[in-house]
């Protein structure tokens, strides 16, 4: 089953690399004997389907979730094997899409205006004669 990360990236099921285990949590007796645990990983080095320039960004972007180029997800919250596939294959394609997501626009630096400059100079002044009045008369 391929995985639709957008409409532009398609992940292969060749692949992700499945591994089931048993989970911990909810399920009773029922957890120690099913291996309900997901773990869904995908080669981001080795991918296909990935430009030079997209490989480059989740490199860089997903830097400390990677082990040797490869992410890995897990789902174990829920008692079904299938419904934890299901997350895993949800969580990892969340986690390429924020990734490859464009960042936020730069600022452009801008400066005050004369006026906004003006009123800060004299809301200045009018504080430091304040202060002036306040001061005890010198006794010249």
């Amino acid at each position: 089953m391929d995985l639709e990360v957008s409409p532009a990236l398609i992940i292969p099921a060749t692949e992700l690399h499945w591994r089931f285990s048993r989970s911990s949590g909810p399920g009773g007796q029922h957890v120690n004997t099913s291996d309900s645990r997901a773990e869904l990983s995908w080669n981001i080095r080795d991918s296909a389907v990935l430009s030079e320039e997209e490989r480059q960004m989740l490199l860089s972007r997903l830097g400390r979730r990677l082990v040797a180029g490869v992410l890995t997800v897990a789902a174990s919250e829920q008692r079904s094997q299938l419904r934890n596939r299901e997350l895993a294959l949800a969580k990892l394609a969340e986690i390429v899409t924020a990734s490859l997501a464009p960042g936020p626009a730069r600022r452009r630096p801008t400066k005050p205006t004369k006026g906004s400059g003006r009123r800060h100079l004299a809301a200045k002044q009018q504080r430091s004669a304040i202060k002036r009045q306040r001061q005890r008369p010198s006794a010249e």
